[in-house]
């Protein structure tokens, strides 16, 4: 597949070279609240003064841009499957287009493909006919594509399906499914694909809530509704089920764009969840016959409903945007953002926009508890986060002065600080996570601005490697880059789409700017450069892992961890920024197993080292900083 995206290795050791030491805005800052806001369907819109995005610069990532949009909000929360890269080096990308400001009547799915060469050209007319919103994509069939998206202030209601059977090519066919009985519309639908060559459509959407025109179903303010076939849409079964762990005995209300669904061979899985709902894992290993549950954070306010409110105290929590893939045992592996929240007076709910956090979190793993502080990710003794295992993902120190240079205004996402992640497992057990963050030293002078950062794991969740802002680079200083989505595919690279524009916030929701054309990019990143940042690194044997530096900074002793499969020699070098070996450590033969190396006992002056670490003759390099 043509490389759309190459480090070089002196760009990359810049990116990835970010301390991973904490810092987080002043107290009195993360303890401002905002009152928080329900996802949106329709967003009423009247012209205003346009702004269009300055032509942009050639990125020293040669990313590429497939689509324009001038309708903003991609998502109330988390993000959808919008894209797929195939096994033959082709891609298909959507997103919600609209270039029609005065109302958006033009609204509906962008598609944009890639044939294994080349991209076609930008789009200004959606697939569909009718108004539409929020696509999902998917492969179907042997060779095929799928995308499903909701009515939208069209003659109809409920889902529009858009099919080939030949992707990037060919007429679109079309075919609805109608809401339920008993609710009028539905909205915010996920897609995927298993079986058979994608021959098998699982299919998650949420009824129309009350405050959007619908009503209760099965005594529920939103119901989260599975459906499945497998003949294209002929028919399906079940159609419509509300899984029984998820009724109305259980929870009042899901929110918008608060759920996803994933599938590999048989296992299906489905996670939702918010600020206000427990974060649940459903789970079937039998293409979605049976269920179980798993409540992975546990609200600490049961049966919570924001139509009746009652007064909380103040809790850390989930911020509903989240994403989940299954690995090669039919492991799940979740992903979500942090925040926290609170009913002070009994009816206005609330949010605070400067709460900083990314957990992580597997079946293999224990559960979170419904303590206040169980996601407290600053370090509470009632915290039930782990840094670096289960807290993955924070803003970071862009220029390690050990604070956090923000203006303090961010656009109103509804979400924690970093938020929005993204996941993909691949078929060698390694884990990648991107995540749009707020980030210092970028802002306009009024507002700051979020990059993409992206961390890895190469071994299933054990640790994580080093901080990677993707969008670094100098054509991305006056950019807000938010709603990444990956493909849940991979091969040697990992496939991005996001959005950006050169105003924090958005439009349609929030900080109501003015409108302005957002630009879709596309971004094809290395696994080796994605997780570490050293070339070698990939082509070790896979009987050993090496862990990054901990802690880093450093201002005593730190370790590396060397996971071996097998009786290694074991040596390790240390290098200042000028090239010259400052220390060495030989651990010589060592068993089996997780053996630990110590390289700095505290008496290294404050630097930049380099850890060049020799096993059985491969090498492979750690960055570490003294402080």
């Amino acid at each position: 597949m043509k490389k759309i995206l190459l480090f070089s290795i002196a760009l990359f050791i810049f990116c990835s070279g970010i301390s991973q030491n904490r810092v987080s805005a002043p107290a009195d800052w993360r303890n401002n609240p905002a009152k928080w806001k329900p996802p949106i369907l329709d967003p009423q819109t009247t012209a205003q003064e346009q702004a269009t995005s300055p032509q942009k610069l050639k990125s020293l990532l040669d990313e590429e841009n497939i689509g324009k949009t001038w309708y903003d909000l991609q998502t109330n929360t988390g993000m959808q499957n919008r894209m797929y890269g195939y096994d033959d080096g082709t891609i298909g990308a959507t997103w919600i287009l609209g270039y029609n400001t005065s109302g958006f009547d033009d609204r509906g799915t962008g598609y944009n493909y890639f044939d294994g060469t080349e991209w076609d050209e930008i789009p200004t007319e959606r697939i569909e006919d009718d108004r539409t919103g929020w696509p999902a994509y998917a492969p179907f069939g042997s060779n095929g594509e799928m995308i499903v998206a909701h009515y939208s202030g069209a003659d109809q209601e409920g889902l529009v399906f858009m099919g080939r059977e030949e992707k990037g090519t060919g007429d679109w066919q079309f075919f609805d499914l109608a809401p339920p009985t008993g609710s009028p519309g539905l909205a915010w639908p996920r897609l995927a694909t298993g079986g058979q060559m994608h021959s098998v459509m699982h299919l998650i959407t949420l009824t129309l809530p009350e405050a959007l025109g619908g009503n209760l179903f099965e005594e529920m303010d939103g119901a989260i509704l599975y459906s499945r076939s497998s003949d294209g849409g002929t028919t399906w079964d079940p159609e419509h089920q509300l899984i029984d762990l998820i009724n109305g005995t259980y929870y009042t209300h899901f929110s918008g764009d608060t759920y996803e669904i994933e599938t590999r061979d048989e296992v299906v899985a489905i996670l939702a969840g918010d600020s206000w709902v427990d974060l649940l894992l459903l789970k079937s290993t039998d293409g979605g016959d049976s269920w179980e549950k798993t409540i992975i954070w546990q609200n600490p306010y049961p049966l919570f409903d924001p139509n009746n409110p009652i007064v909380t105290d103040t809790f850390y929590c989930a911020d509903g945007a989240h994403d989940l893939a299954i690995d090669p045992a039919g492991k799940v592996h979740v992903v979500f953002g942090i925040n926290r929240a609170m009913c002070a007076d009994g009816a206005t709910l609330s949010w605070f926009p400067l709460v900083d956090g990314l957990g992580y979190w597997n079946e293999d793993r224990q559960t979170f508890s419904d303590d206040l502080h169980s996601l407290d990710p600053y370090g509470h003794p009632d915290s039930e986060l782990v840094e670096d295992y289960s807290l993955i993902g924070w803003a970071q120190d862009v220029n390690l002065n050990n604070e956090w240079d923000i203006l303090g205004e961010v656009g109103l996402y509804y979400i924690g600080v970093s938020s929005m992640p993204t996941l993909v497992v691949d078929d060698l057990n390694r884990i990648y996570v991107v995540f749009s963050s707020v980030t210092e030293t970028f802002n306009n002078g009024v507002q700051d601005y979020r990059h993409l950062w992206g961390r890895g794991s190469p071994n299933g969740g054990l640790w994580w490697g080093e901080f990677v802002d993707f969008t670094s680079g100098l054509v991305h200083i006056y950019d807000e880059c938010v709603y990444p989505a990956m493909s849940p595919s991979s091969d040697e690279a990992v496939f991005l789409a996001y959005q950006l524009d050169n105003e924090p916030g958005l439009h349609l929701r929030g900080d109501e700017d003015p409108p302005a054309e957002n630009l879709i990019y596309f971004m094809e990143i290395q696994k080796p450069e994605f997780l570490t940042g050293i070339g070698n690194e990939y082509q070790q044997p896979v009987d050993f892992e090496v862990s990054q530096v901990y802690p880093n900074p450093a201002s005593g002793n730190a370790v590396i961890h060397v996971n071996t499969g097998q009786r290694s020699t074991i040596s390790c070098e240390v290098y200042n920024t000028a090239g010259q070996l400052v220390a060495t450590h030989n651990p010589g033969v060592v068993s089996p197993g997780i053996n630990t190396i110590q390289v700095s006992d505290g008496n290294l002056p404050r630097s930049t080292y380099f850890c060049k670490i020799n096993i059985n003759g491969y090498t492979v390099t750690r960055k570490m900083m003294v402080k």
